[in-house]
């Protein structure tokens, strides 16, 4: 009798020369494990490459802050600067119409005066006398007015002056900044893009879904970190201690676990030593 052939349960995995390269310890039955472990391993190394990035960044410190801050600054001494300008223009020209009021008040004064010496009556006279000594409260009005401009104008040239001080060292200030940070960044420049060009690299083989979440979790977390290791029976992250059964689904690849305190995605440290391992 001829031996019949055995198909079923037979197990069919395709063949990937990167599926060599995983570590002894991941499940070979399937390509779901294998797929998980890539993908961790994929976001463990983006973290790396994301993680001297920041380093970078924070041998920059608050520098380019400070640099904005300054730059803000001195613009708003400028906005400033150009009020009060504004403002001083608007006194002068006040005091030019004061002028302009007591002008012509004197002149309506004499022309009065002519005027009396040319009545009738008495009562022509009278009139002239009030409109006379209307024109003279006039011009001790306008004389007030004038001093009080004047005095205005004084202070507002004290402040102009004042500002432009000011504005004098916020620029002085935002030139050393910016030298210091124009410094650093030609240090680190080529190291940084360099990282950069490798990050996108990398993002290349993650999942999108997987990454946008990768990023929001590396934007919303203190140091950066997305995508940590268990250490002493907790999160790398946020410290919070895991489960020993949950400790298992992480070693076991199964399925994308994250930390239920913080979010961050956990991945196995004989994962990554397996890696580190092969790279040696």
């Amino acid at each position: 009798m001829a031996k019949k052939k055995v198909t079923e349960n037979q197990p069919t995995v395709e063949y990937n020369e990167n599926i060599t390269h995983l570590p002894e310890n991941i499940p070979q039955e399937g390509v779901e494990e294998i797929t998980i472990a890539k993908k961790l391993l994929s976001l463990y190394n983006l973290q790396q490459i994301c993680s001297q990035i920041d380093k970078i960044r924070v041998v920059r410190g608050e520098l380019p802050h400070e640099v904005r801050d300054l730059e803000d600054a001195l613009e708003g001494m400028r906005t400033r600067i150009e009020k009060h300008k504004e403002e001083l223009d608007e006194l002068k020209q006040k005091v030019v119409a004061q002028d302009a009021k007591m002008k012509e008040a004197n002149g309506l004064i004499k022309r009065y005066e002519e005027q009396q010496n040319n009545v009738r009556n008495n009562r022509e006279y009278e009139s002239l006398t009030k409109e006379i000594e209307y024109q003279k409260l006039e011009i001790q009005v306008a004389e007030k007015h004038k001093s009080k401009f004047n005095t205005d104008i004084v202070t507002k040239n004290e402040d102009i002056a004042e500002f432009e001080e000011k504005r004098k060292e916020i620029e002085e200030i935002l030139v050393q900044k910016k030298n210091e940070l124009t410094d650093i960044i030609a240090e680190t420049e080529k190291e940084e893009q360099e990282l950069i060009q490798k990050a996108e690299s990398l993002k290349k083989n993650v999942d999108y879904r997987l990454l946008n979440a990768f990023e929001r979790i590396r934007n919303n977390a203190r140091n950066g970190l997305a995508i940590v290791l268990i250490e002493r029976d907790a999160c790398g992250g946020c410290f919070s201690t895991i489960p020993p059964q949950r400790q298992l689904d992480i070693h076991l690849h199964k399925k994308i676990i994250v930390c239920e305190a913080c979010g961050r995605i956990f991945i196995d440290k004989q994962l990554v030593e397996s890696q580190i391992a092969l790279k040696a």
